[in-house]
């Protein structure tokens, strides 16, 4: 079964992901999309309201073949944001 190698990427610093065994392309893409909010949750955003995490997948030659990006933005509204 071929590796793939999941690298998280949080606007701090890139962590290298271990190789996971996935059936093919589809199933480590599926990783990627239930990775990112499972990695988003434990981030607290580092500028404040706004948050960028990206899952960047690589196969096993480590090229990029997939990469899932996940926003987060906060506003504050009303009262609030006086």
């Amino acid at each position: 079964m071929p590796r793939r190698f999941f690298d998280i990427h949080d606007g701090r610093s890139p962590r290298e992901g271990s190789g996971t065994a996935c059936t093919d392309l589809e199933a480590a893409c599926r990783e990627a999309m239930i990775a990112r909010p499972d990695v988003a949750r434990r981030e607290i955003p580092s500028d404040g309201d706004r948050q960028t995490d990206t899952v960047i997948v690589r196969d096993e030659a480590r090229v990029p073949v997939y990469t899932a990006t996940l926003t987060f933005t906060g506003l504050r509204s009303g009262e609030a944001a006086r």
